[in-house]
């Protein structure tokens, strides 16, 4: 898996700057490694071709980067899209306050796609009373099973299209986000998509995030798990297993 080693602001950075790009033939998009993306990968071909076509990959999991400098490629931080979406609506808010007569100035739209009924559209009134800077223009909370219905991707793409925002927010968890995203990318018309898991729960309140202190600490996966057993206990017990085995494996063959 290749990481780009690049920090927060930078990450940031990047993304307003295809924003301000003319529209492409193609949307680009983000994705956000974990320890459980990092297991997946090993096995999911079509995980690995969805990293490979991403425009960037940033280290979610703070394993991830511990392991990036136990062998000697450190990567700078973890930026996950749970501190990235923010991170971006802080930093163009700030931006359209201080040049309010700037072109630049104008409001970055989003689309948020993913999370249950309702969730998004309490996300989006959390994100129109915080950031100035940033407008949704539409909310899609698609089915289950979506992704191998044609008539309900189409659906999506033509909700997106109809709004043609900057940037489409996609919270469908991992893969499907990543796989749901490498196949439509072409299609999609915002000029960036960003795979960021439950950050859509976490705007609107319908799920909380660790406290500072477990995240800082690099433990946000013990608040999580604590708080969706009958869904994580499993999934964490198999990557605690796997990853350290990973690791040791690149290590030797060092």
């Amino acid at each position: 898996m290749q990481i780009d080693a690049i920090d927060m602001p930078a990450a940031v950075q990047r993304i307003v700057a295809w924003c301000r790009e003319p529209r492409g033939s193609q949307c680009r998009y983000v994705v956000t490694p974990n320890v459980d993306h990092a297991v997946m990968f090993q096995t999911n071909v079509a995980l690995r071709e969805s990293y490979a076509s991403a425009s960037m990959v940033l280290a979610d999991g703070a394993p991830v980067v511990l392991a990036s400098r136990l062998l000697r490629k450190s990567l700078p931080e973890r930026v996950a899209g749970s501190d990235l979406v923010p991170a971006l609506f802080d930093h163009v808010s700030a931006e359209r306050l201080s040049c309010a007569t700037n072109a630049e100035s104008r409001p970055l739209t989003v689309f948020l796609l993913g999370a249950g009924p309702g969730v998004a559209d309490r996300a989006a009134k959390v994100i129109h009373d915080r950031w100035p800077g940033v407008e949704v223009l539409g909310t899609m909370s698609p089915p289950m099973g979506f992704e191998s219905d044609e008539a309900e991707n189409a659906l999506i793409l033509q909700a997106v299209a109809k709004c043609r925002p900057d940037v489409v927010l996609i919270g469908l968890g991992a893969p499907k986000q990543e796989l749901w995203i490498s196949r439509h990318a072409d299609r999609i018309d915002a000029k960036a998509a960003l795979c960021i898991g439950a950050t859509i729960d976490f705007l609107a309140g319908e799920k909380s995030r660790a406290p500072r202190l477990l995240q800082t600490l690099g433990l946000e996966w013990v608040h999580r798990m604590a708080t969706e057993p009958s869904r994580l206990v499993r999934r964490y017990a198999r990557d605690a297993w796997v990853f350290p085995r990973l690791v040791w494996r690149e290590w030797r063959s060092q």
